[in-house]
């Protein structure tokens, strides 16, 4: 029988989100409902309230989600009731040209749950990133529920389902920063800062964290930088080159997504070194660049979606590594929320004043 739960819609572009009842349909083939214990509040949360991403209001806000799998659909084998599972929101089919290549991060037919919830007028949803997780419980397809151990808290494990993994994953995946490397991290949000842990797992000799926010900056060198530049006060390509010798960095992660940020990135980058983007940017942003510069400088330009990720290895991987102490997840928890406060906290996150607040259920 369908369920009715409690869950945060954003009903229009730039409305205020509101808590409504969401109509829950059984799980079809291939298909889990998952009981969420936490859920992250990303900025890509607040590009869907924006109309920044769609316009296909109302949505089911929330992705960034842990939980505890309820029920299955008709051939689902790989979870079952009673596992706990990280929501992923890239699910790999398995069998396009990407994953018979052996590269599933790269997926071009992810998916997602076939059926749609709905508020009980019968309004379909659109949930974020194919999730919908700010929900007492939401469908999903089963191939975006990953597995961990259930020992770790929910409102850590969660931050994987997104922002910790892009940053990680940015350095880590597509940047592929290496042992004894200089990297740059152009802003220390929660994905920013993520760059740093990762590039420091890596073996990064110097991390240099800029940000125009010295709290942030400030954060940043908690979680790993070992030098930091305020942007505001200080031209941060000549700094970041001052800082490494005169030639810029091996690797240099954007974590903001807007041209003018990109651009430093670009500069602040040694020769035949890599630019990663893993900010987003809006559809009406547009970068310029000369070409020759493109060409005489060399290395790489690369975007990371998701950081590259495989979230089967990567995930439990990570789960390990915190367990272990040697990477801190429970730092990127500013503040734990209810459901009725989505709104103040994507207020607070506008004001810099979290890394992330996390919705517990």
């Amino acid at each position: 029988m369908p369920q009715h739960v409690q869950g945060v819609i954003a009903p229009g572009r730039n409305e205020p989100v509101r808590v409504e009842t969401i109509v829950i349909p059984d799980p079809g083939p291939g298909e889990a409902v998952v009981k969420i214990q936490a859920c992250g509040v990303c900025h890509t949360d607040l590009h869907y309230k924006q109309g920044a991403i769609n316009d296909e209001f109302p949505f089911l806000l929330g992705h960034e989600a842990a939980g505890i799998v309820e029920s299955v659909g008709e051939g689902v084998t790989d979870v079952a009731p009673g596992d706990f599972v990280i929501l992923n929101w890239r699910a790999v089919c398995g069998t396009c040209r990407a994953c018979l290549r052996g590269r599933p991060w790269y997926c071009f037919a992810t998916h997602n749950a076939k059926q749609k919830m709905t508020l009980l007028d019968g309004t379909e949803l659109s949930p974020a990133l194919g999730i919908g997780a700010f929900a007492e419980k939401t469908l999903v397809a089963s191939g975006q529920c990953t597995k961990v151990d259930p020992a770790v808290a929910p409102e850590v494990a969660g931050l994987l389902g997104c922002g910790v993994m892009a940053g990680i994953g940015a350095a880590i995946n597509t940047g592929n920063v290496g042992r004894g490397d200089t990297v740059a991290v152009i802003g220390c949000g929660g994905v920013g800062d993520a760059a740093v842990v990762g590039a420091r797992l890596a073996g990064a000799a110097k991390i240099i964290a800029v940000d125009i926010d010295d709290r942030k900056l400030d954060k940043a060198r908690e979680m790993g930088a070992t030098h930091t530049v305020n942007s505001r006060t200080a031209d941060a390509v000549e700094a970041i080159r001052e800082l490494t010798g005169g030639f810029g960095a091996d690797v240099v992660i954007e974590a903001v997504g807007r041209p003018e940020t990109y651009e430093q990135a670009f500069y602040a980058r040694d020769l035949a070194g890599t630019v990663v983007l893993v900010g987003v940017p809006s559809p009406e942003m547009k970068l310029e660049l000369p070409l020759l510069d493109v060409f005489g400088r060399g290395g790489s330009l690369k975007s990371s979606w998701y950081g590259d990720c495989l979230p089967s290895r990567d995930f439990p991987m990570l789960i390990d590594l915190h367990q272990q102490g040697r990477i801190d997840l429970a730092a990127f928890v500013t503040e734990t929320i209810g459901l009725g406060d989505v709104e103040k906290a994507f207020a607070r996150m506008h004001e810099g004043d979290v890394l992330r607040s996390v919705v517990v259920l």
